[in-house]
């Protein structure tokens, strides 16, 4: 009676027959070893592979013969790689120091390694190592054979990077820098954990395994910019800089930074953006330290006289900007990436500015000034053909056929035509109401709010609305929700979703996205040109939408119109009842 595969019967003459229990050597073979060793420590479960399944009469006779109790037999599937082949060296790292080396958490492991061919009978996929104590049951194994899929036990590795604060990943962080070669030999201690703390906060909530940490760094670190516009590659980029909103920003930067009047990072206060406070390390990416004269509230404001000098505003700011100055055009927070350069360009620092690459301010300014040399004249600024319009006392017509050109902005090129993304028909994000708010027992900044969805029973979402809203504002409230993410335990609450917001770019003003007053509760989000229904439109389950990181890959794409409509490539988000809207213009949607 196999506590996995249940009844399991041999013709014991057909099968065995007379084995051999000793070799002429006098050495006993490896099933009568085992048996009498089960039998003398009392063992009363042995859990192993399929493998061994054979071997179990052999075994089970032996224990018979010597009037042993037969132990119960728990015979587990095997693990198969990714290929459905039998796990093996050919698959990759294998031991557990390595595993170890590329950053994985030993709970972490053990929590992937279980999930392995059992789970606990619930959705839940993230387990203390007191938690699979308490769940964990033989009868609870699969015999199906399971897959080692190394995306997953990152996506699980992630999550228990979520429940460690910053300050108990830096020795982890540290020594996967250290592995890198990130310091110069004979650092300052100070110095290598300023830097460390820096990179870990900016890295945090993108981080699968620890050494993401130290590989984002050396992404901040570097400057992808081409060398001149004819040597880009055909992308989003070039796309931009192509309708005229590149050059005007980022001339304009460059005069400002040799003029002294951009903003930058003060090297008395190297963390000062990192630290919240009460001087712990800041976990979310849209929050940032400082006092009201500091750098980050210096440059937020900097940017926002900027957006009014150049009249531009939204994504026609703020990506050109970001390529200007990290040379990509998506990452983390811009301050806080000029803020770790800031630190790795210190000549006193502990950063070995050679071997990873560092370009310094300095360096990425001359660079910029030099490729914006390079870009075409009808790149420089946007055209339109303006035609003056005669008006007649008794009708209006069109009697000059005059054109003079001036600068505007062109109809853009459909951004659907260069999108490589995943569908927006992965999402399930449904119209629901809030029905209760309260604050997070042990969280400051978190609200847990509960939402009807059209769901049996109403989710329960935790989310970081505190600064903005008060209980009373959202209570009732028609929302947007993200309903096929995994759940996941927020300092002990288990929050289901999310409710989605609109928010500027630097994150001061957020406020919801709502469906129009005669949205049915339940009904799911489209965008035109879409397919939604059929088995094309069917969401992703929750999941792979985790383990592929889809709503990352999807949100820089999600934003708020000029108007205040929620966007995904130009296109709004519709329900039965119309448009959905925001207060908030040429923001970001998450």
């Amino acid at each position: 009676d196999d506590a996995v595969r249940g009844t399991v019967a041999w013709d014991a003459e057909s099968t065995v027959g007379d084995f051999i229990l000793l070799r002429s050597s006098g050495i006993p073979v490896y099933n009568f070893c085992v048996a009498v060793d089960d039998a003398s420590m009392g063992v009363t479960t042995v859990v192993r592979a399929e493998e061994h399944l054979t071997n179990t009469l052999r075994q089970g006779l032996i224990l018979d013969a010597l009037g042993a109790p037969r132990p119960r037999y728990a015979h587990c599937s095997l693990i198969l790689g990714e290929d459905k082949q039998k796990l093996s060296k050919r698959h990759g790292a294998t031991s557990c120091n390595q595993f170890r080396l590329d950053g994985f958490l030993p709970d972490a492991m053990i929590n992937y390694l279980a999930l392995l061919g059992w789970n606990d009978g619930t959705d839940n996929e993230i387990f203390t190592r007191d938690e699979l104590i308490d769940a964990f049951s033989v009868n609870r194994v699969v015999k199906s054979p399971s897959i080692f899929d190394m995306d997953k036990l990152k996506w699980i590795n992630s999550q228990h990077l979520k429940m460690y604060s910053i300050e108990e990943l830096t020795e982890m962080v540290a020594e996967q820098m250290e592995m890198l070669g990130f310091f110069k030999e004979g650092s300052d201690p100070e110095k290598i954990n300023e830097f460390v703390v820096a990179t870990t906060s900016l890295a945090k909530q993108m981080m699968e395994t620890t050494q993401d940490a130290a590989t984002n760094a050396k992404t901040v670190l570097e400057y992808g910019l081409a060398e001149s516009f004819d040597k880009m590659e055909d992308g989003q980029a070039k796309t931009m800089i192509k309708n005229g909103n590149f050059y005007p920003v980022a001339t304009t930067l460059v005069k400002q930074f040799e003029a002294g009047e951009l903003p930058l990072p003060d090297p008395k206060e190297p963390l000062a953006i990192f630290l919240d406070g009460k001087k712990k390390a800041i976990v979310e990416d849209n929050q940032s330290g400082g006092g009201a004269y500091s750098f980050p509230q210096a440059y937020s404001a900097h940017m926002k006289a900027l957006s009014k000098d150049l009249n531009v505003k939204g994504k026609c700011l703020f990506h050109p900007l970001r390529l200007a100055v990290t040379g990509e055009m998506s990452g983390q927070d811009i301050p806080k990436q000029m803020a770790l350069l800031s630190l790795a360009s210190d000549e006193n620092g502990a950063v070995d500015m050679e071997k990873n690459g560092v370009v310094t301010l300095d360096d990425r300014i001359a660079k910029l000034k030099s490729f914006c040399e390079t870009i075409p004249e009808e790149f420089r600024a946007t055209k339109v053909v303006k035609k003056e319009i005669a008006e007649n006392t008794e009708q209006v017509a069109a009697t000059n056929t005059n054109t003079e050109t001036v600068a505007a902005t062109p109809a853009e090129a459909d951004p659907l035509d260069t999108y490589e993304g995943p569908a927006i028909t992965s999402l399930d994000i449904r119209v629901g109401r809030i029905t209760k708010v309260w604050e997070h027992p042990e969280a400051d900044k978190l609200y847990c709010e509960e939402v009807d969805v059209g769901e049996d029973e109403p989710r329960q979402i935790a989310s970081g609305l505190k600064a903005f809203m008060k209980p009373e504002d959202m209570e009732g409230r028609l929302v947007l929700v993200l309903c096929n993410l995994k759940a996941r335990k927020m300092l002990g609450f288990a929050s289901h979703g999310m409710v989605m917001c609109a928010s500027n770019e630097d994150h001061t003003d957020v406020k919801f996205v709502s469906p129009p007053v005669d949205a049915k509760v339940g009904e799911r989000v489209t965008v035109p040109g879409f397919n939604f229904d059929g088995e094309a439109g069917v969401p992703m389950k929750e999941n792979p939408m985790g383990k592929k990181k889809i709503f990352d890959k999807l949100a820089p794409f999600l934003v708020t119109s000029k108007y205040g409509v929620p966007e995904f490539l130009g296109r709004p988000f519709m329900t039965s009842a119309g448009v959905c809207t925001s207060p908030i213009s040429e923001g970001n949607v998450a």
